[in-house]
């Protein structure tokens, strides 16, 4: 939604308290009306894809927006700056739902009487109560779960094998013989988690002066080494045409449509350990929830149901943009729809695997703090 018609609809609020009757008065009835065949979604590439949204717009007979976004504290920050009146549905990260938006009433809860049956169909990490789907008491189901994923980095396996990727992990990026050959995926969030695992630390935790200041050099010394910053798109191409041999941040989510596309040794890799109790990656898990907007869409909840379908989580899975796999591959009437090429693509061989090995992306506490401190160090390559 542009910021016009947000501003039209802030008006359009104000005259409905101007001319209320009742609790909700006639200007508010007439706009929560008008919304009943509109929904608004802001959330990660892929739900903002034309194969997932036209179908629904046309069951519907509905206006659907989707707004894509590629960090969650700036998708989470749009609501805590009063767009709860814009937003139907909100698609981020797990700990944010249970630890964040809930807590700071973004968010509402579902009805877990529609809701939950849909988790006994998922793979089996994700049957009722999951944990980053319920509120911190376990009274309250805060939203669905449907795309996951390992997501640490990513190596064209003719340059650097597998083998010595996952055996070596986050100290690749601290040799200086690879400076120049590779490139970072832009993502605030995750480069600051990929920071402190290339220094050896736990991003999850509180952090002294000491590790900040290791955090610092590091940030500076990897943002110095590498040959280019950018998006997916201009990651798998570099990596396709050998200007690079690895990017950090990165996993199924990017690499994915490089492998679809017929470059299988392009690989996301998880290191065998690394400094969180132990574990080498990072893994996500998206949690979409309905916004604690005052005027919700009854499409938002509609639209979540809509996803559950084996063949609409298929097509989420597969969705333009990125591949990856999702909750709902745990029903065999959605896992036989991937063809043996796409289970390829998003490295179903080593799913588990890979996720056994993943600590969950988590929140940072003293995030903004190292944020600045890893814009500085971008800034510092000119």
């Amino acid at each position: 939604m542009t910021e016009i018609s947000r501003r039209n609809l802030l008006q359009i609020m104000g005259a409905g308290a101007v001319a209320a009757v009742g609790p909700f008065g006639m200007a508010g009835k007439a706009f929560a009306a008008g919304r009943a065949k509109e929904l608004n979604i802001l959330c990660w590439e892929g739900y903002n894809s034309a194969q997932v949204l036209d179908p629904f717009r046309g069951s519907e007979k509905a206006t659907v927006k989707a707004e894509s976004l590629t960090n969650d504290p700036t998708m989470i920050n749009r609501l805590r700056a009063g767009e709860t009146n814009v937003w139907d549905l909100i698609n981020v990260n797990n700990p944010w739902a249970r630890k964040i938006m809930a807590p700071a009433g973004l968010i509402k809860p579902l009805p877990k009487a529609e809701f939950e049956p849909f988790f006994d169909k998922m793979l089996p990490e994700f049957k009722a109560p999951y944990k980053w789907a319920m509120s911190d008491d376990g009274k309250d189901l805060l939203g669905m779960a449907q795309r996951f994923g390992p997501y640490s980095f990513v190596v064209n396996t003719k340059k650097i094998s597998r083998k010595t990727a996952e055996e070596q992990g986050w100290d690749l990026f601290n040799d200086p013989k690879l400076a120049g050959k590779y490139g970072i995926l832009e993502s605030d969030d995750w480069n600051v988690f990929n920071i402190f695992m290339v220094a050896g630390i736990n991003p999850f935790k509180e952090h002294t002066p000491e590790e900040m200041k290791k955090f610092d050099e590091t940030a500076q010394r990897v943002f110095k080494g590498a040959k280019m910053v950018g998006d997916i798109a201009t990651m798998n191409q570099a990596l396709i045409s050998g200007e690079i041999d690895c990017h950090l941040t990165g996993g199924t989510y990017s690499v994915s449509p490089a492998r679809a596309d017929g470059y299988p040794e392009m690989r996301a890799v998880t290191p065998l350990k690394g400094p969180i109790d132990g574990k080498g990656g990072i893994s996500w898990i998206e949690i979409t929830s309905t916004v604690n907007n005052p005027n919700l869409s009854p499409l938002a909840t509609e639209f979540l149901k809509y996803v559950q379908d084996p063949k609409v989580a298929h097509t989420v899975a597969f969705a333009e943009g990125t591949f990856n796999p999702v909750a709902q591959m745990g029903n065999k009437s959605c896992f036989d729809l991937f063809t043996k090429e796409e289970l390829d693509a998003i490295q179903y061989d080593s799913l588990e695997e890979e996720m056994s090995r993943s600590a969950e992306y988590d929140i940072v506490p003293d995030y903004d703090k190292a944020l600045d401190i890893m814009t500085a160090a971008k800034r510092l390559r000119g």
